[in-house]
């Protein structure tokens, strides 16, 4: 699983979005089969990042609903649930997801997701 998640994470890195969200489906699906996996809402943060940045709208806010349904104080899923609503033209729906990710996480409202760092976490 190692070995698929790095070669998804190169993917999503190199901006193929499309064939990271491929990869990391199946990855969050093989997770489930098996004994909960440490790390599991970071990868399935990754696939809703996936699903957004290759404007699969949809899938992206059913990914970031259910990581806050295990972890509501999750202040990056809640930026990235806002901001895919607002991209949907949900902006009444995204506010409070948006006002949420700046109090728990710091995400101020700069129109955009943060970028990660070279490790793989959000800088902030």
């Amino acid at each position: 699983m190692a070995e698929r998640y790095q070669r998804a994470r190169g993917l999503f890195d190199h901006g193929e979005f499309q064939a990271a969200a491929q990869e990391l489906s199946a990855l969050v699906d093989a997770s489930a089969l098996e004994p909960p996996l440490h790390g599991t809402t970071e990868l399935r943060l990754l696939l809703a990042r996936s699903y957004y940045h290759s404007a699969q709208l949809g899938r992206a806010e059913r990914v970031t609903r259910a990581i806050l349904v295990d972890d509501p104080d999750e202040a990056y899923a809640n930026l990235l649930l806002g901001r895919t609503l607002q991209r949907q033209g949900r902006a009444a729906e995204a506010r409070p997801h948006l006002a949420m990710a700046e109090l728990l996480g710091g995400y101020g409202d700069e129109g955009r997701l943060p970028e990660p760092d070279a490790d793989g976490t959000d800088a902030s």
